[in-house]
C-alpha cells in the first residue's frame, strides 16, 4: 500500500488529501495520506520522520517550497526552472526527487482557447506560486510581467531569479498598494493567500475599482481554492471578465503527483467531485 502524505504549515485549510485519495481509487490503488503540520523549524525532524517511516512520496506547500529544495538529492527540469518544489517522490534507497506539478496545473488550468503570446501579465504577490506562475506564463508566450508586492525589498529575490531565467521576458515590480492601471494586462494573477478560507476571507487584493478599469477580455486566475469562489472571482464574474478558479489548478497539480508516484493517470473528474463535495 503507498504511504503518502503532505507536509506545510497551517494545513488545516487543505483538502489533498481528499483529492489524493480519490484519485488513487480512480486508478484502484489504496494508499494512506497524511496530513503532516511542518512549521520550517520542524523540517528537518519532518524529513527524518519521512525516511525512517518508509513513505512513497509527499506534497509539499507553503512555507516550505524553497527549503525543501535544499533537502533533495535531484529535480525536475520544472523544480530546477521555477527553484522550488511541491511534490516529492522518496526513492528506495531514500533518496529525494523533486518536482514541481504547480506549473502543470497552472498551465493546463488555463482553456487553451487562449492566445496569451505575446500579451502583458500581472502577478499579485512574489512567492512559490508566483513563480510557478512565471514559468507557465513564459511558455505560454507572454512578454511582459508586472509583479505588484507588499513589500519590495523582500521581492528582490524572486525578481532576481526570473530575470536571471527568463531574460526575454520584461519583468516590472510595483507596490501592492499602487496598483497601476491594468487594462492592457490580459491575465491577473492573485499568488497571494489573500481571500483564502481563515485568512482575510473576506477580502480581495485589488480594490473593486481596479476591477471595474478592466476589460471584459481581461481573465482573473485566482490560485485560492479554498473557497472556490473567492471574493475577487465573484466580483469578476459580476463585471463579466473570465476568470479561471485555483480549484482545477489545484487538481490538476495533484494528479500529475499521482502519475509521478503511480506511473499512472488518475480521473480528474472524479477527483474535482472529491474535492468540491469537501469544501
Amino acid at each position: 500500500m503507498l504511504k503518502l502524505g503532505i507536509i506545510g504549515y497551517p494545513l488545516g485549510h487543505s483538502i489533498s488529501a481528499v483529492i489524493q485519495k480519490a484519485g488513487l481509487k480512480s486508478i484502484g490503488l489504496e494508499g494512506s495520506y497524511d496530513v503532516m503540520e511542518t512549521p520550517p523549524e520542524e523540517l528537518i525532524n519532518r524529513i527524518k520522520y519521512i525516511k525512517a517511516n518508509n513513505y512513497t512520496g509527499f506534497n509539499v506547500t507553503i512555507p516550505l517550497k524553497v527549503p525543501m529544495s535544499l533537502f533533495l538529492d535531484d529535480i525536475d527540469d520544472y523544480a530546477n526552472i521555477a527553484g522550488c518544489v511541491n511534490t516529492v517522490k522518496v526513492n528506495e534507497d531514500k533518496t529525494f526527487y523533486g518536482y514541481n506539478t504547480d506549473i502543470y496545473g497552472f498551465k493546463t488550468a488555463i482553456p487553451t482557447e487562449i492566445n496569451l503570446k505575446n500579451k502583458n501579465a500581472s502577478i499579485l504577490g512574489t512567492g512559490g506560486a508566483a513563480r510557478a506562475a512565471v514559468v507557465g506564463l513564459a511558455e505560454l508566450g507572454i512578454k511582459e510581467i508586472d509583479f505588484y508586492s507588499r513589500n519590495i525589498i523582500n521581492s528582490k529575490q524572486t525578481l532576481d531569479y526570473v530575470r536571471a531565467k527568463f531574460p526575454e521576458i520584461i519583468f516590472n515590480v510595483y507596490q501592492i498598494q499602487n496598483i497601476r492601471d491594468l487594462k492592457q494586462t490580459s491575465i491577473i494573477v492573485n499568488s497571494t493567500p489573500i481571500g483564502m478560507k481563515g485568512f482575510m476571507a473576506d477580502q480581495m487584493p485589488l480594490e473593486p475599482s481596479d476591477l471595474d478599469k478592466l476589460t471584459d477580455e481581461t481573465i482573473i486566475y485566482d490560485i485560492v481554492y479554498n473557497p472556490v469562489k473567492t471574493v475577487l472571482i465573484k466580483e469578476a464574474e459580476k463585471r463579466g471578465l473570465k476568470t479561471i478558479t485555483g480549484l482545477d489548478m489545484l487538481i490538476f497539480q495533484a494528479q500529475r503527483a499521482i502519475e509521478i508516484w503511480t506511473n499512472k493517470t488518475p480521473d480528474v473528474n472524479l477527483m474535482k467531485i472529491a474535492a468540491l463535495e469537501a469544501l
